[in-house]
């Protein structure tokens, strides 16, 4: 597995791809509205990541080039492989698939999109896997608000 520098990630593939090197790198498609326009992305699922099958010889191939930060060893390849073919397949699916960051209760999150962005609170209660219970604190008053976890981001 290749960590990468950042936004480097199709540049690496493109990369492995010319010195024949397997790589997988999981997308989703991000769609975006610009003047009207719908404009459809596709953005790495694990961001600074690129999934490799290695063939003896072959390291010295991927560290030479300007896109990798550093390469790292997976211990259990084959539950590593099954993982991300599960990942592939869920991809491949209409089912929206987002890397989801571990929000608990308790933590100290930041609103990322909507009315309330940019404002902090903590997390008081998680509700199945998308919706967190947010207590946000108003000159010595507190609130609650439920939102999409996808709308947090840890501080």
């Amino acid at each position: 597995m290749a960590h990468t520098r950042p936004r480097r990630e199709k540049k690496l593939v493109e990369h492995c791809q010319r010195h024949g090197i397997a790589a997988t790198l999981p997308c989703y498609k991000s769609a975006h509205k610009y003047r009207g326009k719908t404009v459809v992305f596709q953005k790495p699922l694990f961001p600074g990541y690129v999934f490799l099958q290695l063939e003896p010889g072959q390291k010295d191939a991927v560290r030479q080039n300007d896109h990798v930060a550093n390469l790292l060893d997976v211990f259990d390849q084959e539950t590593l492989r099954r993982q991300l073919e599960d990942i592939l397949l869920a991809l491949e699916t209409d089912l929206e698939v987002r890397l989801a960051p571990s929000i608990g209760e308790g933590m100290r999150v930041r609103i990322k999109a909507g009315p309330l962005r940019g404002v902090e609170g903590w997390v008081e209660h998680r509700y199945g896997r998308t919706t967190v219970l947010l207590r946000l604190d108003f000159i010595s008053q507190a609130a609650a608000v439920k939102l999409d976890a996808d709308l947090l981001e840890l501080t």
